[in-house]
């Protein structure tokens, strides 16, 4: 499936990792690590992951608190937010 990042979830993911990358050395390269397994498990099981509202389900990263929020429309994975888990729940909500 392909995989398409909206345009806030992408400047989500900029700046977790210069936020990371600022308070250690190789922090950032690590959460997109983390981010990138993530996609992965989503692109290999898409419907894997608990559905949290209608059509938008989200996956839990590993080793950082932050989860991607998604919806699957047709072949493509729509990726709304990649949202830190200990903010504003559902601020992403007006993107759909």
């Amino acid at each position: 499936m392909k995989i398409r990042f909206l345009k806030p979830a992408q400047s989500e993911v900029d700046d977790a990792f210069s936020w990371y990358d600022s308070q250690a050395h190789g922090l950032g390269t690590q959460f997109l690590d983390d981010l990138d397994r993530a996609v992965r498990r989503i692109a290999a099981f898409p419907f894997a992951n608990t559905e949290i509202e209608e059509s938008l389900r989200r996956c839990l990263l590993t080793k950082f608190p932050y989860g991607i929020i998604y919806g699957i429309d047709s072949e493509t994975i729509i990726v709304v937010a990649v949202a830190h888990l200990h903010r504003e729940p559902r601020y992403w909500i007006d993107r759909l």
